[in-house]
């Protein structure tokens, strides 16, 4: 389903369909409306291609009845698209959830739909206060500070949501046993679909370095190659993370007082403001203090956007200041770098709650922050996070490094992981047989 700006999704199944899988792996574009609107509304737009594709399970299963070759087990839906159950259940196909954020959060969502549904009780009522409240898949109370603010702004959106994950087969969850287990556990007893865990799934070849040029002249690996063992905290805030004048200012102190080396990956924010796509600076020094760049050479590197991956593996990170994205706190963890979390928008604040209070896989820069609420966190704040992330005899690093150990054996032959998706498969199949 084409959206109007997938340039990325477009390229990756090109790399796909020209890859050793491809003899394997179908991808079916469906047709583009005539008419396209003049906003873009999600929701609307998976809403719009159920007849879509209902034309084409119907074209597979009008072919396998006639060839009785082969049998749809199971249509996968990834999280927002809900729907698509209506059309599945029209041709008696099982359905399955891919959930791409962990199953901490799930467990928040279950629980704030269990509370609306059973217990008459809204979610709204905890918006900016100070209360704790218990959450099944956590082992500490959750305070209400660190919800995203779309579960309050949109709680019936959330609610409808899991009522209809409770209708699916099973929910395939990106995280593993050791991560998370008090929350996957959590499961067992609830009235949920069974949870397969088949994590951590990460695209670790994508946008490489090796296929990126140099920044005016500047080789971020290079560089890196030339600075000491876990020396250098790299600060990146993801696709859409950006911040205001204020702020740059405020991080540009801390890192120049913390005396770290650093590698900071600064973005432009969105012309309108609000949440989208970020770009690179033409000019940083009109954005960072005064002297800022002089100040600070041979220590430290402010770049535009960066090859995460590349830099997380690279054996100088000593540590990850992070908008704590589910897929940047797996990276992380992969590549044993502890994090110091500065979430920003969605569920990245339950991540950074679970990241620091549940697991002491990280310190806290500022858990609630919100990047809506206008807040500037200070400087004092920000180096106080930054040397508590760099501390090699921290005890978050030596939990970081086990994890990272765990995380790769779950993906083995016997592992959480691989025994999980095993009776992922044989389930599937078990749909055929039925």
């Amino acid at each position: 389903m084409k959206q109007p700006s997938d340039s990325k999704v477009s390229a990756f199944i090109e790399s796909l369909n020209s890859s050793s899988i491809s003899n394997r792996i179908q991808f079916i574009d469906l047709p583009s409306e005539d008419e396209p609107p003049t906003s873009f509304n999600f929701f609307s737009f998976i809403e719009s291609k159920k007849p879509r594709v209902k034309d084409v399970l119907s074209k597979i299963t009008l072919v396998e009845s006639s060839s009785n070759t082969s049998r749809v087990a199971a249509v996968v839906l990834d999280m927002f698209c809900t729907p698509m159950i209506d059309v599945a259940n029209e041709f008696g196909i099982p359905t399955y959830i891919y959930y791409t954020s962990g199953a901490n959060f799930l467990g928040l969502i279950f629980h704030i739909q269990t509370l609306h549904d059973e217990h008459n009780q809204d979610i709204v009522a905890y918006k900016d206060s100070d209360t704790e409240i218990v959450v099944p898949s956590f082992v500490n109370k959750v305070p209400a500070k660190v919800f995203p603010y779309g579960l309050f702004d949109h709680s019936i959106f959330f609610i409808n949501q899991v009522r209809r994950f409770k209708e699916t087969k099973g929910i395939i969850i990106n995280t593993f046993m050791e991560l998370e287990p008090f929350a996957i556990n959590s499961y067992f007893n609830a009235n949920t679909p069974p949870v397969y865990t088949v994590g951590p799934i990460m695209n670790l070849k994508s946008e490489t370095y090796e296929t990126q040029e140099p920044q005016n002249g500047f080789d971020v690996m290079k560089w890196l190659d030339d600075q000491p063992l876990s020396s250098v905290v790299f600060l990146c805030f993801g696709s859409m993370g950006s911040f205001e004048k204020d702020q740059v200012k405020e991080i540009a102190y801390a890192l120049e007082h913390s005396g770290c080396r650093f590698l900071w990956s600064l973005r432009k924010p969105p012309p309108s403001g609000g949440i989208g796509s970020t770009s690179d600076y033409t000019n940083l020094e009109e954005i960072l203090p005064q002297g800022f760049i002089e100040r600070t050479q041979g220590i430290g590197k402010v770049i535009g956007w960066a090859p995460q991956v590349a830099i997380l593996a690279h054996s100088s990170i000593g540590g990850f200041v992070s908008h704590c994205g589910w897929n940047s706190m797996l990276e992380s963890l992969w590549f044993g770098v502890p994090i110091a979390a500065w979430p920003m928008y969605a569920e990245q604040q339950i991540n950074a709650f679970e990241m620091v209070k549940e697991l002491g896989l990280a310190v806290e820069v500022k858990m609630d922050y919100d990047n809506n609420k206008q807040v500037i966190v200070t400087a004092k704040e920000i180096e106080r996070g930054i040397r508590e992330v760099m501390d090699l005899d921290n005890e978050i690093r030596t939990n970081v490094k086990e994890i990272k150990e765990k995380s790769r054996k779950a993906l083995m032959d016997g592992g959480s992981s691989h025994s999980s998706l095993d009776r992922l498969i044989a389930d599937l199949m078990g749909n055929i047989a039925n």
